[in-house]
């Protein structure tokens, strides 16, 4: 069993074959894919999209790029989309330093009030951190200790990029780490180790399709059916059999969105 837990099936990149995809997922083995809003109105054509899949679930948020975009109004507006089953956590949310395509002050402005806004609804996380690890780690640190409860739920801090090191730091706080195609790739380093070393109780994995695509298909499109060769690079560096490592990483990912999947 496998779960695509980040997806941007939404995309201009599926509209011509997304039933196509999302069956040749099925056929690989992926039972639900999680699709990760970007902005209120992405957030809203997801969960529009989602409702004609059974298989597909939503997160809701401004992705860090569109973090200067996000006006008053928005947090109720996404607060009203989860009112919705199909959404399951607040995301992707985050900080990213890498582009800078919003000014750091809105970044840093939207992150918070999305965590609160998590806290306020009761949902987990799901963290985009690209070149921005020290500021993420304070600011989920002290979000942490101000809103102890609960702390087997906080979220996942999806794509990961950093070391085993900052990976441990975030699971003592109480969150997953989810690894991406980008684990595939012969320039990969840090990202191996991360992947032997990191707990299996404590991983996820995902495609972040239409992005990322493993070495086998890189360059082109991604998409959730390949994530089993990111599931199989996973069980290979980790000397575990495939079906216990995409087992564990569905499990984990059923648990943390709390999924209607048995």
């Amino acid at each position: 069993m496998l779960i695509d837990s980040h997806a941007h099936i939404d995309l201009a990149e599926f509209n011509k074959d997304r039933d196509q995809v999302l069956e040749r997922a099925r056929q690989q083995g992926v039972r639900a894919v999680i699709n990760a809003g970007l902005d209120a109105e992405s957030s809203r054509k997801s969960l529009e999209m989602a409702k004609k899949y059974d298989d597909v679930f939503v997160t809701v948020g401004f992705h860090p790029h569109e973090a200067s975009k996000m006006k008053e109004g928005d947090l109720k507006s996404l607060a009203d989309l989860t009112k919705d089953s199909r959404v399951v956590a607040i995301g992707e949310i985050g900080l990213d330093f890498y582009r800078n395509l919003s000014p750091r002050q809105s970044q840093l402005e939207a992150f918070q009030k999305q965590l609160d806004l998590a806290v306020e609804l009761g949902l987990p996380v799901v963290v985009h951190c690209r070149q921005a690890h020290k500021e993420v780690y304070d600011i989920l640190r002290a979000w942490v200790k101000a809103n102890p409860a609960d702390n087997s739920r906080r979220g996942v801090i999806h794509c990961f990029s950093g070391d085993i090191a900052m990976a441990r730091r975030y699971i003592e706080l109480g969150f997953y780490i989810s690894l991406a195609g980008s684990v595939t790739y012969p320039s990969a380093g840090e990202l191996v180790e991360v992947a032997r070393e990191v707990p299996l109780d404590r991983l996820l994995l995902e495609t972040d399709c239409p992005f990322l695509a493993p070495q086998a298909y890189r360059g082109k499109r991604n998409e959730p059916a390949y994530m089993v060769h990111t599931a199989e690079k996973v069980a290979e560096v980790r000397q575990a059999p495939l079906e216990a490592v995409a087992g564990a990483a569905a499990r984990n990912t059923i648990e943390l969105f709390r999924l209607p999947i048995g």
